[in-house]
């Protein structure tokens, strides 16, 4: 029988010393999402348990092309707190070997819950925003892990940081663009995301809800990658450009 409470301090152990550990998977065997999903709850009450807050989710492998990179095959979802916001620079350092990729967010201003349409998803929030998350997975070489080992390391979850808030629009079929001083890396349809990003946050309400929970109002939902991540490495300044959306950027130290 999996130790969630071992598995999930092993994480956390990981994080705070800035060290990586072999999946999970390898160490204790094989375990299912469900364990998972508990592993990561556990790991961020060991979070809130240091003062940080909730402040939202994220979805992960929404797009073929991320999937196609991880060598996994379904969305996921992780949890957002406070920590993890990231303002105009970063330090690497912190991390062990983060990516960084393209997103689009959402802020709700009403709770959601279970299966909800598009037109219910966007009724919801209050703002969107272009977006960058930088992941950093806590297993070495942060490849050859499986769908159970990234859900339990919540998704891969870092820090992120949010563009300016614009009133809440239709967001399919929009341009994003990121660029690495000035150059862009990554180019794609918002609609890689999902095949609409809404369609990440009906899927969140409903994943949440199968788990006994709501998407509270006040969310940041990131709806998930448009393409692959791209390394983040120190003196670079990252942007994201997306059509009808302000641009959003980084600079990593």
């Amino acid at each position: 029988m999996i130790d969630v409470e071992r598995l999930a301090r092993d994480l956390d152990a990981a994080l705070l010393a800035r060290e990586e550990i072999a999946p999970l998977r390898k160490t204790y065997g094989d375990f299912d999402l469900e364990t998972a999903y508990r592993v990561q709850e556990r790991g961020i009450a060991l979070r809130l348990s240091r003062g940080e807050k909730i402040v939202g989710y994220k979805m992960g492998l929404t797009s073929a092309a991320k999937r196609a990179q991880m060598n996994l095959d379904a969305p996921i979802y992780g949890v957002l707190t406070d920590a993890m916001r990231a303002g105009r620079e970063l330090r690497v350092a912190e991390g062990v070997h983060p990516k960084i990729e393209p997103e689009i967010a959402f802020v709700t201003s009403r709770e959601l819950r279970g299966k909800i349409s598009r037109a219910e998803a966007l009724a919801a929030c209050s703002g969107v925003a272009a977006a960058l998350e930088v992941l950093d997975s806590r297993f070495v070489g942060f490849k050859y892990f499986s769908l159970p080992d990234v859900v339990a390391d919540n998704c891969s979850s870092w820090r992120f940081v949010l563009g300016p808030v614009s009133p809440p629009l239709d967001t399919g079929g929009l341009r994003m663009r990121m660029l690495v001083d000035g150059r862009v890396v990554q180019e794609a349809d918002s609609n890689s995301i999902s095949g609409h990003p809404l369609e990440s946050l009906m899927q969140l309400a409903a994943m949440l809800d199968a788990h006994g929970r709501s998407l509270p109002a006040g969310s940041i939902v990131l709806a998930g990658a448009a393409t692959v991540a791209e390394p983040l490495r120190p003196g670079i300044e990252v942007s994201l450009e997306v059509d009808a959306l302000r641009a959003v950027r980084i600079r990593a130290v």
